[in-house]
């Protein structure tokens, strides 16, 4: 039995890794375009214009946060720990409703501010390659809702820990990606 369940779940990660592979080869390509069209803002606002570090770096400190919150998390889901489980998950999720606040909030001030996706080839390649990095949050919040209740309800099965573990391995790619965002986006952005 034990045999059978360490395959299903090593089978389990290792598609869901080719998955995440797919999403990177994704997110270089609306990197390689962000760079690529960096410069292209029609006499329109340029990045140094547009962004304010910390507020930037107050939302990867949350991001941060919520990457060791579903680390743990994922540690005592394997040691069949379902409240320190829930409380971890928990957390994360409120961490992730804050960071997508402040970049909802982020976007709405940028179009008030006439800097919408319409305005120039640099305000279109930032506006799709952060909006696709929110969809995900968006898609990992509801994943978290869909995996947490069963697990709320029925406590920790094989299958739920072998989910949390997909969801956990999805949340810090996330991270990874957002890492990548401050950085090429907003610091060298604000600094050229």
């Amino acid at each position: 039995m034990t045999e059978t369940h360490h395959d299903v779940y090593s089978k389990t990660i290792f598609g869901f890794l080719v998955y995440l592979l797919t999403d990177f080869m994704m997110f270089a390509t609306l990197f390689a375009t962000f760079g690529v069209l960096r410069h292209s803002t029609y006499g329109g606002p340029s990045a140094r214009d547009l962004f304010h570090l910390p507020f930037t770096l107050t939302q990867t400190l949350i991001l941060l946060v919520s990457s060791l919150t579903v680390g743990l998390g994922g540690a005592f889901a394997h040691r069949q720990q379902k409240n320190k489980t829930l409380i971890l998950f928990g957390i994360t999720f409120l961490l992730g409703i804050v960071f997508i606040g402040m970049e909802f909030s982020e976007y709405g001030q940028l179009i008030r501010q006439g800097a919408s996706w319409k305005r120039s080839a640099f305000l279109s390649a930032y506006f799709t390659l952060l909006g696709t990095h929110a969809i995900h949050v968006f898609l990992g919040l509801l994943w978290m809702i869909v995996l947490i209740i069963p697990v709320f309800l029925s406590g920790l099965t094989e299958a739920s820990v072998r989910r949390l573990s997909c969801l956990r391995m999805f949340w810090q790619f996330l991270n990874v990606v957002w890492i990548f965002i401050f950085a090429i986006v907003y610091v060298i952005g604000v600094s050229e």
